[in-house]
């Protein structure tokens, strides 16, 4: 049977879209319009998949129909006419938003699955990645290819179109944020890809110029933000009432007839133009013009016409073996709003268009088959008769605003009409060829090619060294003290250093120590050593509690462990301090830590003839010190902090061991010497004789760490314990602009640590903001929503509706940002709420991250007695659920099977609950998202955008901190995390730290005016 299709249809619970956009009102205008079978939209969204599973059920195969009772209801309120079959197909436009090939690309995607089980499977996936629930169109951070993939994982027949393939800013061939080929855009998996959505501002025979398109069957579609305009834009199809059958001639061809289409030039986005500047202009135009806008200079919006023409290879005119058929329409509510001279959503067209329909029709049937000596209004009859033919008039859209079709000339609807009733003399008026139709593709000359220029390959590794970092890493033997700002290289000139040790003095590689304080951290220098260094697999690269195991499993029969002994978990040592002293084992276990730590050091100190640091510890927790570790030896187990204190202490007593270190590790190397804590610094000691070789770096200005013990004084007393070490600074920094450069040396001015402190800015770059902004908010949710909004400006619109509402321009915008290019940062976990629940109702992904427990040694129990024990607010439902996870599932697991209770509970607050875990992360790892995260914790990490929020007096420097100038080295690190953008913003009384940006580096933001869409406050 020959049927309409319009396949790309939108709920209400889509951003900037009507509330009408129900099951029922969906259904009762696809009836009146001529529509067979409807894309239900949006089935991601939790609300509007409850309302389809109440309203549809199963029709032929992968289709589905109303409930009867719904059917009947609605049947009641139409003509005979318009009593045709209506079938849904579940379907959903998602937008991802991602960078691939240092490019942010937008590009927006139909998906389509045959079931609800498909249906539920794909949502699944999706709601690891992104907000399902704040906009039916879903903003995700995934990459185009990936997203292909979870749609062909989801069940057999599941299948992508991509959407509106040509519209700028969010499509796959846009000229804003796209792909020269769609099969660039989904890599390996591009040959799943065998249909595209043309969009509302190209047709067939602009797509026929461009022969990469024609292995794709072209189809189109309303994508209805509102019932009444469904089938301005529709897919003809000749099948069986089935989903597959449908699937299959968009993929071979079978059953394919070709599309209805609105006149492109009506399209929002046929022509360039700037519509700020009223400046609307055709492809050469705007070639001669440079692309910037002759009004106010800012970039021209380079429209479907122009972008086709880039891409075109053949000549206007030519169709493709395999093309189908096209019929252009304008709408007839247009038609009769012309002829009635009113608008076309007024009620006089609507009363005509229904006695229309009641008489003839549904709508498509009406425009494209009807008998036209069937059509007694001679008006009507004559407008669908010249629509038919292509006789128009266009005033064609562009950047976002709409075109005009006309289908009679100025004045020729006033020319007198016969006295006989329903005669019309109609002048004859010639027919208009528009000139898209005519036009050639733009062909650029390629430039020629530069020779290349052959360089000379370096004689030395260190040759790509600045002279400060050459430097650094030029000193062989003796100790160095590295002093290394933010972003002068810290973790390239340690590696290099080791490298010009191994390759150039014939260093063992197996004698080389290079000991940080992360995973991540040791990751990457690993990562990097390997690259520069054929035996780097033979280097020790480790953390200072790795390390320390490696000593422990080295020396287990001298410490009288089991060979094969194992590392206590948290809920494992709780659980063995509950047994010893019953009730309150988690403030026992914090007791213990501290001592344990404390009785360590103390032994070091006095080996070394010194006083220690720490207080006093008193008999009865030594007591308790030593039944905990009688228990947990019995078990053959240690605990965390043994993993420092075990060695520091053997190593004190052990003399000739000490001796079997320091020959095996000659050359040393410590990453963020001012991190270190006593029992760091006393390892490091025994490690180190007077005479021997170690490398520190770091930065004493960036010491954020008092909380855990770590005690910038070691960085500080480095020339005591070695007067013959040399000093080196490392001054250039090469991630950061200049204004936030100055802006970082003018915030630790009054409290650095380092003598006569300098820092140069290597880098400038377009679009780098030219001052740091302050933003005075007047709350906590309005500086949110400064945020959220900035990062709107800052990607150049996260969707349509932040384009089409003026929420952002389009022009000078930065056009390389996607959401990991962005961090909002924090003193307080607490401080995150506002900002997390403004960017869900915007439907942009993020990613909560912050010191915890779980961050050394992630796992399921790890998971569970954070969620049962360590969050006061976590539900006890979801609580119980916890403790029921079996131990044997990994962390992923464990967290899926948690999300389905999760999700019966308010996302911000359990996302917040979860998001404690730090290391254990709910997102799918290929998913792009903005990252929250706590000053202390943004340590070590930059972004091209920085928001650093709560920079008010009692937050930052915090009420109750005892060490200000701590507070202030925190304020330090975090606008130095920026490297192109940073903002920060305060509630109430500004932060004493912001009066030391002088307005040459800062600038007060105004006010901002929150615009939030309706479909939000529904929800």
């Amino acid at each position: 049977m020959r049927y309409y299709a319009d396949l790309h249809v939108h709920s209400k619970y889509s951003r900037a879209c009507s509330r009408d956009c129900d099951v029922r009102n969906l259904a009762w205008w696809a009836r009146r319009k001529g529509i067979t079978v409807l894309g239900t939209g949006d089935f991601t969204h939790p609300a509007w998949a409850g309302e389809l599973r109440e309203t549809l059920v199963p029709a032929e195969p992968g289709l589905f129909r109303l409930r009867d009772d719904v059917d009947a209801e609605i049947l009641r309120t139409l003509p005979p006419s318009c009593h045709g079959e209506v079938r849904f197909v579940l379907e959903v436009e998602i937008s991802t938003i991602y960078k691939r090939d240092d490019r942010t690309r937008k590009v927006h995607h139909l998906c389509y699955v045959p079931s609800f089980e498909a249906a539920d499977k794909f949502t699944a996936a999706l709601a690891r990645i992104g907000n399902l629930g704040s906009d039916g169109r879903p903003i995700l951070g995934l990459d185009s290819r990936d997203l292909l993939e979870i749609t062909l994982e989801s069940g057999e027949g599941s299948y992508l179109v991509p959407a509106h393939v040509w519209t700028p800013w969010f499509a796959v061939l846009g000229s804003k944020s796209g792909f020269d080929a769609v099969a660039d855009c989904y890599a390996d998996l591009a040959d799943h890809i065998f249909a595209i959505e043309t969009g509302l501002s190209s047709d067939p025979s602009m797509n026929w110029q461009v022969s990469g398109l024609d292995r794709y069957r072209l189809v189109s579609n309303s994508d209805a933000h509102s019932p009444p305009i469904l089938g301005r834009n529709a897919t003809v199809l000749d099948t069986e009432l089935d989903y597959f059958a449908l699937r299959d001639a968009l993929r071979d061809g079978t059953g394919y007839v070709g599309t209805v289409d609105m006149f492109p030039e009506e399209g929002k986005y046929f022509l360039d133009g700037h519509r700020k500047c009223d400046v609307r202009m055709e492809p050469s135009e705007t070639k001669k013009l440079g692309g910037v806008c002759p009004s106010c200079g800012k970039p021209l919006t380079v429209g479907v016409l122009h972008r086709i023409a880039e891409l075109a290879d053949r000549e206007a005119g030519v169709r493709p073996a395999n093309a189908g058929e096209y019929w252009s329409i304008v709408p007839l509510p247009e038609l009769m709003g012309e002829i009635l001279k009113v608008g076309p959503k007024s009620k006089a067209v609507g009363n005509a268009v229904t006695d229309l329909v009641h008489t003839h029709g549904p709508e498509l049937p009406l425009l494209l088959e009807a008998p036209l000596e069937e059509i007694r209004n001679p008006l009507v009859h004559e407008a669908i008769d010249r629509l038919r033919r292509g006789q128009v008039r266009c005033d064609p859209g562009f950047d976002g605003e709409y075109g005009t079709i006309k289908v009679f000339a100025p004045g020729e609807l006033d020319a007198p009409t016969d006295t006989s009733p329903g005669l019309f003399d109609v002048p004859t008026v010639e027919e208009i060829v528009v000139s898209r139709r005519a036009f050639k593709p733009i062909v650029d000359i390629p430039a020629a090619k530069p020779a290349p220029v052959l360089l000379t390959p370096p004689t030395s590794l260190l040759d790509g060294l600045d002279p400060d970092q050459r430097a650094a890493a030029s000193v062989v033997d003796g100790q160095v003290l590295i002093v290394a700002g933010p972003g002068t290289g810290k973790t390239r000139t340690l590696t290099h250093r080791i490298a010009h040790l191994v390759l150039s003095h014939d260093v063992a590689p197996d004698s080389v120590l290079a000991i940080t304080f992360t995973r991540r951290a040791a990751e990457e220098m690993r990562e990097r050593l390997a690259a520069l260094i054929p035996s780097a697999a033979e280097l020790t690269v480790a953390t200072f509690h790795q390390f320390g195991l490696m000593i422990l499993r080295e020396q287990h029969e001298l410490l009288g462990l089991a060979a094969d002994f194992g590392v206590a978990d948290e809920p494992t040592r709780i659980a063995v301090l509950r047994e010893i002293v019953g009730e309150e084992p988690r403030r026992a276990l914090q007791d213990v830590s501290r001592a344990k730590r404390a009785l360590a050091a103390e032994l070091a100190a006095a080996a070394a003839g010194e006083l220690p640091i720490g207080a006093e510890i008193d008999g009865d927790l030594i007591g308790l010190v030593e039944r905990y570790d009688k228990a947990l030896h019995s078990k053959d187990l240690v605990d965390f902090d043994d993993l420092l204190a075990m060695p520091v202490t053997l190593l004190s007593r052990q003399i000739e061991l000490v001796e079997q270190y320091r020959s095996r590790f000659r050359y040393i190397c410590v990453d963020e010497y001012q991190d270190v804590d006593e029992l760091q610094y006393r390892l490091l000691q025994e490690l180190t004789p007077s005479n021997g070789n170690l490398c520190a770096i770091g930065d004493p200005d960036q010491a954020i760490y008092s909380f855990r013990g770590a005690d910038v004084g070691f960085f500080l007393r480095f020339q005591r314990d070695f007067p013959a070490a040399r000093t080196v600074h490392l001054t250039r920094n090469y991630r950061s602009s200049p204004v936030i450069v100055a802006g970082a040396l003018a915030a630790i001015k009054p409290a650095t640590l380092v003598p006569d402190r300098e820092l140069q800015a290597m880098r400038t770059a377009a679009g780098d903001r030219a001052r740091i902004g302050v933003y005075p908010a007047s709350s906590d949710e309005g500086e949110a929503d400064f945020v959220v909004q900035t990062i709107e400006e800052l990607l150049g619109g996260s969707s349509f509706h932040a384009h089409d509402s003026g929420r952002v321009a389009g022009d000078g915008v930065e056009g390389g940002l996607s959401f990991n290019d962005i961090a909002v940062l924090y003193r307080t976990d607490a401080q995150a709420k506002p900002v997390m629940e403004a960017l869900a109702r915007e439907g942009l992904p993020f990613q909560k991250r912050s010191h915890s427990p779980l961050s050394g040694h992630p796992g399921v129990r790890e998971l569970v007695d954070h969620l049962v024990v360590d969050s006061p607010n976590t539900p006890l439902l979801l609580k119980r659920a916890a403790q029921r996870v079996p131990e044997s599932v990994d962390v992923q697991d464990a967290l899926e099977l948690l999300n389905p209770l999760a999700a019966r509970l308010d996302p911000a607050a359990f996302l917040a609950e979860l998001a404690l875990g730090a290391e254990v992360d709910t997102w799918d790892p290929r998913a792009d998202r903005i990252s929250l995260l706590t000053l202390h914790a943004a340590k070590g990490l930059e972004f091209p955008v920085v928001f650093v929020i709560g920079c008010a007096d009692g937050l930052l420097p915090i009420r109750w901190a005892e060490q200000t100038d701590e507070e202030r080295r925190l304020f330090f690190v975090g606008v130095s995390r920026a490297q192109k953008h940073l903002y920060l913003s305060h509630r109430g009384e500004p932060s004493p730290f912001l009066g030391s940006l002088g307005p040459q580096v800062a600038e007060k933001l105004a006010g901002r005016t929150v615009r939030r869409s309706r479909q939000l406050r529904l929800l």
